[in-house]
């Protein structure tokens, strides 16, 4: 097992969501969890027995203190987090099927994360003993000052030495202050070793495209290998790209595979259909966090983009943010791949 640890910076939330395939407030309860995309990864390395630890800013009080002990449980180092004015954060899921889509309804302002500002982390703390920072594009979008504290924990990442690995993440419903989404993430990737995104991200808020259908349901890796070297020309100090692919049938039926580049080699997982999908939420952070592990304990790219994938299908057959399947999980699907009865 990799000895690297991987500190992960980002916001925590409460997720709210109806039981079952109920609409929002269709039943007089809701299904809590805490979640955060980040804090997915780290919880999902602690899970595939990698060492992680965890940065953010949660609130003072009742709320604040049981996510910290949520995220403990799954052996993460919470050393690194610290406590702010504000609230913590919420959003609320409401369950799609069929063609009925599900959909997120942030409310996010004034938490504790997003008053936070540069000085808020003790960096040389929080990246002791870390070979590895793991960034995305929603922290920035929370606020100025959030988006100032992400620059801060790249800045000291880069000058510590460590590897950044940045999901590009980009989500236009939480960008409201004054500023150029895309100006914002590209800086970011000046800082970026591994960069984790899709295709429609990099052509609509990175600007890079190459031709291709990339629309289609079934699209040619080669179409995918020619834009993930664009990405790596684009970006001359970047080491790796991966690329993640969705297609969707239905809200509970998906098909996803996996790309990755880097400066040697290329290499495409296989294609997964996955039907009566539980909870699609946390799939990329699933994905990013199979990469993460298959890049430090496996023998190639090719493999470790698998196992990538690999995990992020497990994840939509398990409820809540984190991905709670197993090293052995994941490789028992890589090696049999039906989900028969294990006796």
């Amino acid at each position: 097992m990799s000895s690297v640890k991987t500190l992960c910076f980002g916001e925590m939330l409460l997720r709210l969501r109806p039981f079952g395939k109920s609409r929002l407030f269709q039943e007089h309860s809701l299904e809590a969890l805490f979640g955060g995309s980040e804090a997915n990864v780290a919880a999902s390395l602690a899970i595939l027995g990698e060492k992680s630890a965890y940065a953010t800013v949660l609130p003072d009080n009742e709320v604040g203190k049981a996510c910290r002990r949520d995220l403990m449980s799954y052996g993460i180092d919470l050393t690194p987090s610290v406590t702010g004015k504000g609230r913590m954060s919420l959003y609320y899921l409401t369950n799609g099927a069929n063609h009925l889509p599900s959909g997120v309804i942030y409310d996010r302002e004034y938490s504790a994360l997003s008053l936070a500002g540069p000085g808020a982390i003790d960096w040389d703390t929080a990246m002791k003993d870390c070979g590895r920072l793991h960034i995305s594009g929603i922290t920035p979008a929370l606020s100025e000052s959030a988006m100032r504290l992400t620059f801060e924990a790249a800045r000291k990442a880069k000058e510590k030495g460590l590897t950044v690995s940045f999901d590009l993440n980009y989500r236009k419903n939480l960008w409201k202050y004054e500023c150029n989404p895309a100006e914002i993430l590209t800086e970011l990737c000046g800082y970026t070793d591994l960069l984790i995104s899709n295709d429609d991200q990099l052509r609509n808020i990175l600007g890079i495209s190459v031709d291709g259908d990339f629309d289609a349901m079934y699209p040619d890796s080669r179409d995918f290998e020619r834009l993930c070297k664009a990405v790596l020309d684009r970006f001359p100090t970047m080491k790796a790209v991966a690329l993640a692919l969705r297609r969707t049938h239905s809200a509970d039926h998906n098909d996803i595979a996996g790309y990755y580049a880097d400066r040697k080699c290329f290499a495409a997982s296989k294609r997964y259909e996955i039907k009566n999908i539980v909870d699609r939420i946390g799939g990329g952070d699933a994905l990013t966090a199979g990469l993460i592990y298959g890049l430090d304990n496996l023998d190639t790219p090719a493999e470790a983009i698998e196992f990538a994938v690999a995990a992020s299908c497990l994840k939509h057959s398990i409820p809540g943010d984190v991905n709670l399947a197993t090293l052995s999980e994941v490789n028992a699907l890589l090696k049999d791949g039906s989900g028969r009865l294990d006796r």
